[in-house]
């Protein structure tokens, strides 16, 4: 086994093979002077079982087009099974036709790894869970609920008592609702009507919140809008403490301004995208991900059950 990276999340690679107790695998990925990706892989790879941690976040299509054509150099060194791991699946939010003359970018995106040569994609909290038949791979698809919830379990977090989880849209009911039979509390929902693809309003909040702690669950922070919109309503409607708890913390602008300007109390991510500090904000707490993928990663090697980790 041999777990490689590109520049998307160097640390994160770094941190699941910590995990793992290996090295992170010895490759230059770079650019051409004319701005073309440059791959080159600097150990001997013939017959291994590759892993490629590569996230395609920001700058998307650049990380996009490192990982597959770092699935191409390993193709050709004739290694013996690629499996790229995506802790964040970019263009996972366009899935589906939701207006006329639209791309299913979602789909595009499987067809090019899948023509890349990849063997299997390892991929965390996608945004639409029926991404994973736009592979004609196997696709492992895990989650991130078992760092948050056990980080909300332990004493470094106070506001369990009381608590009660929230679901910032009606599309997020089943990842709320995991949490809540986790952390054994109740479930709210935020009802709101989405403007466009970056502004939302809250109609209202369903479930009681009167004089509890709240966490807002999502699998994504993009701008920020609809949990900011949520969090102003929950806080109208009684909420004495307000949390978030987000997988993906894309922070696209306005993000940071949002969050800063709203009542939520703090703001707990993963480190599947890298968050530069002029993106830090004092209620920004990130928790990792390495275990539960470094874990997936052994299981996967290993021919075991990854299915089995979330039972």
């Amino acid at each position: 086994m041999e777990v490689f990276t590109g520049n998307a999340n160097r640390n994160l690679a770094e941190k699941i093979c910590d995990y793992l107790d290996i090295q992170l695998g010895n490759i230059d990925v770079g650019r051409f002077n004319d701005g073309e990706c440059m791959v080159k892989i600097n150990q001997d790879v013939r017959g291994k079982d590759i892993f490629i941690v590569q996230p395609t976040c920001a700058p998307v299509n650049d990380n996009l087009m490192e990982l597959l054509i770092m699935i191409d150099a390993f193709v050709r060194a004739s290694a013996e099974r690629i499996t790229a791991v995506i802790p964040y699946f970019g263009y996972a939010r366009q899935d589906r036709k939701d207006q006329g003359r639209v791309p299913i970018s979602a789909k595009l995106v499987a067809n090019l790894l899948v023509s890349s040569g990849v063997d299997r994609v390892l991929a965390m909290d996608l945004h639409a869970g029926q991404i994973q038949g736009f592979f004609d791979i196997p696709v492992d698809h895990i989650y991130s609920n078992p760092v948050f919830i056990g980080y909300f379990k332990s004493k470094d977090f106070d506001g369990l008592e009381n608590m009660v989880v929230v679901s910032p849209d009606v599309g997020g009911i089943k990842m709320a609702r995991a949490f809540a039979k986790k952390l054994e509390c109740g479930l709210a929902i935020v009802d709101k009507r989405r403007v466009s693809s970056d502004t939302a309003h809250v109609m209202n909040v369903i479930g009681d919140v009167k004089g509890k702690n709240v966490m807002i669950v999502d699998d994504i922070i993009a701008t920020a809008g609809s949990v900011q919109e949520a969090a102003i309503a929950l806080k109208e409607q009684g909420a004495k403490k307000i949390f978030v708890s987000a997988t993906h913390p894309v922070l696209a602008p306005p993000a940071i301004e949002r969050l800063e300007n709203s009542p939520i109390e703090k703001i707990f991510l993963s480190n599947t995208i890298p968050v530069p500090s002029d993106k830090m904000s004092s209620k920004i707490h990130i928790l990792s991900v390495s275990p539960v993928l470094g874990e997936a990663i052994r299981r996967i090697h290993n021919k075991q059950s990854v299915s089995s980790l979330f039972i």
